[in-house]
């Protein structure tokens, strides 16, 4: 399942989870006390209102990932140097509540948070790095990295909504808010003094699997078995190396390969799971997704958000060349899958262009920026085109030819004004001796 799917199914059955929890016997915790699920006293989500906010992105139902797409839709826009509109600000930071956390959505903003309020980390986690990148908010950013923090299980990692079991896709997403906001993320200790990296490692699968090796899991099963899970593990690699969902490549290295090696570090795992992904993309250039319940074709199906969430993961540890052919496939194919799922959509293919340096005005004969502008309210400004990697390299290194060029002539120079002053004492002595 894609991601922008993904994070709403998973919220709804964490919804339905708490409420069967509640009906059950569980009684409703107050907001911000462990439990093992989302805590709304058993009342089912409101209904999303009939108009949509006016500084919201998208014109779907919200209830499941307002926040998400807002905040993704913010972050792709910063990174094309376009500032959003004050009212998709605004109606974001009006979203928060008073404790820091996010909701997925809460259609009356001007009622305060209460036990009835189902926040969650990864709307959380998302909102606060946009908040680090307009970099004009830091009380609301602050705030979420607080309950971020509180959130955190003994494990050291995060589950989707405070004190549910640790996975992986949550604890690499909170990293990235950490690492956004300049928290020391590898400091950030549980009760127990263990860190979000142990947690992430813990969800590695092993290079000697004989299923997924190097792959991360989402959780472990009902068995405890880690089996492979492609978002997971683009995940993870991001998380292991520290690194928030706008990112930027670097330069391409060997391939990844996939090594046991002791002690583990969160950058080994990290690169065990590029070497499972770049398998994985080797095979068809994009990675699957099952087919959904019922369908009558049981053929997998391409899975567009997690093959962007890829490449944006392998070109930011240093594997671009894997990726390249799932970026050229995406530019091929991914245009009708964005246009149906709206703003995260444009936003993940955004981010992957970013990354590898591809001009997202000109992605396969879409202009993404121009896509993902139409679907909320107008930017506040769009800024100049920012340059590329390669134009970036190339502006550098006219830069330092110019600079050694500069030094050449003042060396040039210098040599002359010595040697000028040199024949003027020369002639000074000798006039001396003349008049001696």
């Amino acid at each position: 399942m894609n991601t922008v799917r993904r994070r709403a199914a998973r919220n709804a059955a964490a919804f339905a989870a708490a409420a069967v929890l509640c009906v059950a016997a569980a009684p409703s915790t107050a907001f911000g006390a462990a439990s093992s699920a989302p805590s709304h006293g058993g009342r089912a989500p409101a209904a999303p209102p009939a108009e949509l906010p006016a500084g919201m992105y998208g014109t779907t139902d919200p209830t499941y990932d307002g926040v998400w797409r807002q905040s993704l839709a913010m972050l792709a826009q910063r990174a094309v140097n376009v500032m959003p509109a004050d009212s998709a600000v605004n109606w974001l930071l009006g979203q928060q509540c008073d404790s820091g956390a996010f909701p997925a959505y809460r259609p009356d903003p001007a009622k305060p948070c209460d036990a009835t309020t189902v926040v969650d980390t990864n709307s959380t986690a998302a909102a606060v790095q946009i908040l680090a990148a307009l970099t004009t908010y830091p009380d609301a950013m602050n705030n979420g990295i607080s309950w971020l923090a509180s959130a955190q299980n003994k494990d050291g990692g995060w589950g989707y909504s405070a004190g549910a079991p640790s996975d992986a896709n949550s604890t690499a997403l909170v990293i990235g808010a950490l690492a956004s906001g300049g928290a020391p993320v590898g400091k950030r200790l549980s009760t127990e003094g263990r860190s979000p990296y142990q947690a992430l490692m813990s969800f590695a699968i092993p290079c000697d699997a004989k299923e997924g090796a190097g792959a991360f899991a989402y959780q472990p099963d009902k068995s405890g078995e880690l089996l492979p899970n492609a978002d997971a593990t683009a995940a993870g690699l991001l998380g292991g190396v520290g690194k928030r969902m706008v990112t930027t490549g670097v330069e391409p290295g060997a391939a990844p390969v996939c090594q046991d090696l002791h002690p583990v570090t969160p950058e080994r795992v990290a690169r065990n799971g590029a070497a499972y992904l770049a398998k994985a993309l080797a095979k068809t250039g994009h990675l699957d997704q099952p087919p959904m319940p019922g369908a009558a074709d049981s053929a997998p199906l391409p899975d567009y958000g997690n093959t962007a969430d890829a490449v944006v993961a392998l070109t930011t540890a240093g594997y671009g060349k894997q990726a390249a052919g799932a970026m050229t496939w995406l530019e091929k194919n991914s245009a009708a899958w964005a246009k149906e799922n709206g703003p995260a959509a444009y936003a993940q293919l955004i981010f992957a262009a970013h990354t590898t340096s591809t001009d997202p005005r000109e992605f396969g004969g879409t202009d993404l920026v121009k896509a993902l502008n139409a679907t909320g309210p107008a930017p506040k400004w769009i800024g100049p085109k920012p340059l590329t990697t390669a134009e970036q390299q190339k502006v550098l290194a006219d830069q330092k030819a110019e600079r050694s060029s500069m030094s050449g002539n003042l060396w040039t120079i210098a040599v002359g004004l010595v040697a000028a002053l040199a024949i003027w004492v020369l002639l000074v002595v000798r006039a001396r001796r003349r008049r001696s």
